[in-house]
Formats: C-alpha cells, sequence, structure tokens
C-alpha cells in the first residue's frame, strides 16, 4: 500500500514560475516533486532527513 502526500504547496517565493518543487506531507515526513512533471512521482524524507534539508537550505549551504 502507497501512501498519498496530502498538502502539495510550493513555496511562496517561486510566484508564478513553472520551475520549482512541491511538497507534501507524509507521515511524520515530506515529499517532494517536480511541478514541472508531477505525473514522474515525487521522493520521501523522514522527518530528521528532511530537518537537516530545510538546515542546510537557510544556511545557505547550497549556493
Amino acid at each position: 500500500m502507497t501512501i498519498q502526500p496530502l498538502g502539495w504547496r510550493k513555496s511562496s517565493r517561486s510566484g508564478q514560475r513553472t520551475n520549482c518543487v512541491e511538497v507534501g506531507r507524509v507521515g511524520d515526513g515530506a515529499a517532494v516533486r517536480d511541478t514541472k512533471d508531477r505525473a514522474a512521482g515525487y521522493f520521501t524524507a523522514d522527518r530528521m532527513q528532511w530537518q537537516a534539508f530545510v538546515a542546510a537550505v537557510k544556511a545557505d549551504r547550497f549556493a
């Protein structure tokens, strides 16, 4: 049985652009998909992985 992500949303910083990702809730973690190709599926991260990723983004470690 596959759990479907709930509440897909994209960042308000994306504006009207289509080259971004959407995030949905999956259990205690997150699912991420490409807005240009939603049918391609998504990947998931558990709570700890997602928190580490968000912290790295906020710390500008991907610039």
